[in-house]
């Protein structure tokens, strides 16, 4: 942080602003207006301004100094910066120490990552009692540094037996953990103190339970095996076409006719076009304004959205066929979904039975089975974003927040509907696919109960909400034991607890009970029937679509050249 001096009457903020810093005023007093009208005054010691380390926000209010001022400032990309370093820091230390241990060396990085993510580092104090015998064992441990003793009591007697002593890259209490049984030994700290990570019960058993070598450890001495394999090789990268679609490199921007407009947003608009030389061809053209593009910043996600979509090839994923761009736009040929958007079915349903629900969520299901195993984290699921085709099939779209991270990757980039965030993306942990699981458990509470369980008046209450996790949620009566049962796996606080993201996978999901007799088949072949079959009369109906204005004022130029791989 650094510091910022104010003199009286001006401006600390000004409301409608593009904001990028935190403050803390130190010295002096502020005062907030909006709308030109008096809201409070803030003293010594208040933070203000927070949302902007998160992410490009508008400012709400103005913020003026009414006396002379001291204000520490903290900018975004600094703090971004530290966050990620920090966190990358930790678990890169945790990786190879976690290699370094004989026992784990045979696990894939991945795993290994995975671990590494969820180990939470404890000191103990000499003398501390880490482990008692006889007690229920909820933890494994692994020693970072110092030294333990393990003692046994002597039966009949109060005396301890001291066994043997573990140092750095030993580990206890994982008997306890795969037996479900009590604890046989002692744990002693040695002087001066003794470093562990330490991981529980639920996460040790989905993430590294199965390891034989574990149940079938022996506990002598010279059995303990000290050579080290060499993990398994990561597999070869995936290759990503950036080519259009062949059958499609023939249609040009200036031959494409817009018919109607099917949704607009901050960075443009998606019209349904057809394509002048052949009426029967109709595209969903997304139009983005270069300009506010560059203004916040997006031109990493936007070249993330064409190289992803232009490469995946799922039923469940609208297709982009081929890129344009000018002097204002940049321009996304993709496929139409003409049965409309299943925010607005529901909007007007007010919530879905569960067999509905049901079959949305499997969609998304399969389009998530195919992006994550290809290292793809979407990170923007919300109805919104859930098209139908013309037989009622969902497709997913928007992929502008969508990452390719590799197998065991991480990512520090805030982004993503308030409402559907994950807690490690809101605290800066880094995140990887386990968000997307996070937000199927989000979707389906909205999906039957019409709203989100978390929402606020402001980004920043709904990330309170959020934080605070979805025990503290009342769930509706629209929403029945299996599918709570259900949404409460998804949205667990620690990422490597969620269903979805541990060692059965996607599996795991469609084993749980709210899906039971549900026809994945079916689904996959596309002769399982859907739950609302849209009307759409031809490939040029926008009927299911809401209406909008035809845009009357263009941007301006944007001639920076970012976008020349277009």
């Amino acid at each position: 942080m650094y510091p910022c001096n104010f003199d009286a009457d001006k401006y600390v903020i000004r409301e409608g602003d593009e904001g990028s810093h935190l403050y803390v005023l130190a010295e002096g007093e502020l005062e907030v207006e909006q709308n030109g009208v008096k809201l409070r005054s803030m003293g010594p010691g208040k933070a203000f301004g927070e949302l902007a380390i998160l992410y490009n926000c508008t400012r709400t209010a103005s913020v003026k100094a009414t006396k002379p001022s001291l204000v520490w400032a903290l900018d975004r990309r600094v703090f971004q910066h530290v966050m990620k370093r920090t966190g990358l820091q930790r678990i890169d230390e945790n990786l190879f120490f976690l290699k370094s241990v004989p026992l784990l060396s045979r696990l894939s990085t991945g795993s290994l990552t995975k671990l590494a993510s969820v180990l939470e580092q404890e000191s103990f104090s000499a003398g501390t009692y880490i482990i008692r015998q006889g007690t229920r064992g909820d933890y494994f441990y692994i020693i970072s540094s110092g030294k333990v003793k393990v003692t046994q009591q002597v039966p009949d007697s109060h005396e301890e037996v001291e066994i043997r002593e573990l140092q750095s890259g030993d580990y206890f209490g994982e008997q306890a953990l795969i037996k479900d049984d009590v604890r046989t030994a002692n744990i002693v700290a040695l002087p001066p103190s003794v470093q562990c990570l330490a991981i529980d019960r639920e996460s040790f058993v989905q993430l590294i339970g199965d390891i034989s070598e574990l149940k079938d450890k022996n506990y002598d001495d010279e059995g303990r095996r000290t050579s080290q394999s060499t993990p398994p090789a990561l597999s070869s990268p995936i290759h990503f076409p950036l080519e259009p679609i062949a059958e499609f490199t023939s249609v040009h921007l200036h031959e494409l006719e817009v018919i109607a407009t099917l949704g607009i947003g901050g960075f443009g608009r998606v019209e349904l076009v057809q394509n002048t030389k052949d009426r029967s061809q109709s595209f969903a053209l997304k139009c983005l304004k270069k300009q506010h593009i560059v203004q916040t910043q997006q031109q990493e996600h936007i070249y993330n959205e064409k190289v992803i979509m232009m490469a995946c090839r799922s039923p469940f994923i609208a297709r982009l066929y081929n890129t344009f761009k000018d002097r204002k736009y940049i321009y996304m040929l993709m496929e139409p979904c003409l049965g409309g958007e299943v925010w607005s079915i529901l909007r007007d349903r007010t919530h879905f039975d569960e067999s509905t629900a049901q079959f949305y969520a499997a969609c998304v299901i399969e389009a998530f089975d195919y992006l994550h195993a290809r290292g793809i984290v979407y990170r923007d699921l919300k109805p919104e974003n859930l098209l139908l085709d013309s037989q009622g099939y969902v497709k997913l779209v928007d992929f502008g927040f969508s990452k390719r991270l590799g197998v065991s990757g991480k990512t520090w980039t805030f982004c993503g509907t308030p409402e559907y965030v994950a807690p490690e993306v809101i605290l800066n942990k880094g995140h990887d696919r386990a968000v997307d699981y996070w937000a199927v458990g989000i979707l389906m509470y909205e999906l039957l109960a019409g709203t989100p369980p978390f929402v606020a008046s402001d980004p920043m209450k709904t990330y309170n909400y959020i934080l605070r996790g979805i025990d503290q949620i009342d769930f509706p009566r629209t929403i029945g034991r299996q599918a709570i049962f259900l949404i409460k796996k998804f949205c667990k606080e620690l990422p490597a607890e969620r269903l979805g993201y541990q060692r059965g996978g996607i599996d795991d999901i469609r084993k749980q009970r709210w899906f039971l007799g549900f026809d994945w088949n079916g689904l996959r072949s596309r002769v399982l029937r859907p739950p609302f079959q849209p009307m759409v009369r031809s490939s040029s109906d926008a009927g299911n679509f809401d209406i909008y204005p035809r845009e009357v004022e263009l941007p301006p130029d944007e001639n920076s050249g970012w976008d020349a791989d277009f």
